[in-house]
């Protein structure tokens, strides 16, 4: 905690450019530390990392992929990359790793663009019973673009109900089934979801991101 509250204040041209931004990144380190954070994602990073996040790499936008990219000066980040995914490989005993996406939204986005059609249907958990935006809300892109079906939880036992995403797996014929786990609190049957998959010929997203550590 004192580590990175020195930091903060060792941010001398913050404080002497911009007092007011500098005084809110105090304010919002105060409301961290003094709260509980019950989002994995918005934890305290390490103080490595936010070196890193403000190194000279922050000038730097890479469209592309290593040895790959659209412009020129890429010879580090390249190898800033590789080394990323070389390690993320090695962690979840991947055989292709992405490290691009910021967070889970755009990576679902691109298993979107990948497998479907714009206005194909597909099925997600409803947001008011802990479903992502990315799922089906009429707000994002998934909602917008595609056709959304949502499931829903048992609203006795608060619990996904299989039988019904079956029922309406073979009603609806939907291209993609996310079993998705972003505020559901209990654990999904990833097995039933993907035989319903494989029953309806969908395809099977299934959102780990909030479970594996990333």
């Amino acid at each position: 905690r004192r580590r990175h509250e020195r930091e903060i204040e060792m941010m001398t041209h913050i404080k002497k450019i911009d007092p007011k931004i500098h005084d809110l990144i105090l304010q919002e380190h105060n409301r961290i530390e003094n709260g509980v954070e019950l989002i994995p994602s918005e934890n305290f990073v390490s103080r490595a990392v936010m070196q890193a996040m403000g190194s000279v790499f922050t000038n730097k936008y890479s469209e592309g992929y290593p040895k790959k990219r659209y412009y020129g000066g890429q010879e580090f980040v390249d190898v800033v990359e590789q080394i990323a995914i070389d390690r993320a490989k090695k962690l979840f005993g991947a055989e292709h790793v992405n490290v691009q996406p910021y967070s889970g939204s755009p990576a679902n986005q691109a298993v979107f663009f990948a497998l479907l059609n714009l206005s194909d249907t597909f099925m997600g958990l409803d947001m008011n019973c802990g479903g992502h935006l990315t799922h089906g809300s009429p707000v994002n892109f998934s909602g917008i673009q595609y056709h959304s079906i949502s499931y829903t939880v048992d609203r006795d036992t608060e619990l996904i109900d299989m039988d019904e995403i079956r029922k309406t797996a073979l009603k609806e014929n939907p291209k993609m089934i996310i079993s998705s786990l972003t505020a559901y609190p209990r654990k999904l049957n990833f097995k039933a979801f993907q035989e319903i998959c494989e029953e309806v010929d969908a395809y099977h997203l299934a959102d780990i991101s909030h479970i594996a550590g990333l």
